[in-house]
């Protein structure tokens, strides 16, 4: 993705059957934490397809899996874990409007989860629209006080948030030679930010 999702921020993380997938340095998961499940009555014919979605996304069958969890959500469109699959799967697709949309009513329709903040505030910094991203982490950790990701996020919007103020800064005081050094500084955290991904 362009410029700021390159070294913003990750997408929300979740330990299950060892799927991973990576796109512009940030790593997408594929579904909500394991007690959504039961919280959500999900039964075992919905794992199953949402499992099968999972393998398609994974083996780089992303309009395949769009198609089948569309066909699901249709027959269950409160489905929160297909629901967030599917935000992801436009993700992989580049359809940034589609997921901030889908994460966006996720977030609405389920304001206790936290994973569809995260995933929306990585969508908006990678637009630019960093008081947005914060805004979306924010609720997100009131929603878990304890979510490693979004936090680590939020300093990833903060950093970046402190180069273009010094970087204003800069531009309306060239002579300063403090706002330079500290643009120059907080571009090198960016960078070191970035190869850490």
């Amino acid at each position: 993705m362009p410029h700021r999702q390159a070294w913003f921020g990750k997408l929300s993380v979740l330990l299950v059957a060892a799927f991973a997938c990576l796109t512009a340095n940030a790593q997408i998961s594929t579904a909500l934490p394991p007690q959504t499940v039961g919280t959500l009555g999900a039964d075992q014919e919905l794992l199953s397809e949402l499992q099968q979605v999972r393998a398609l996304l994974a083996a780089g069958k992303a309009r395949e899996a769009l198609a089948r969890a569309d066909a699901q959500l249709a027959r269950n469109p409160r489905d929160a874990q297909l629901r967030f699959v599917r935000g992801v799967i436009l993700t992989e697709l580049k359809r940034t409007d589609e997921a901030r949309d889908a994460f966006q009513r996720l977030s609405e329709d389920f304001p206790e989860l936290p994973e569809p903040y995260n995933n929306l505030a990585v969508i908006y910094a990678g637009e630019g629209r960093l008081e947005n991203a914060r805004a979306a982490l924010e609720r997100a950790l009131a929603a878990a006080p304890n979510y490693a990701t979004a936090y680590e996020n939020l300093g990833d919007v903060y950093l970046q948030m402190a180069a273009d103020a010094y970087q204003s800064a800069a531009k309306l005081d060239p002579a300063s030679r403090a706002a330079g050094a500290k643009l120059t500084l907080s571009r090198e955290l960016i960078t070191k930010s970035r190869n850490l991904r």
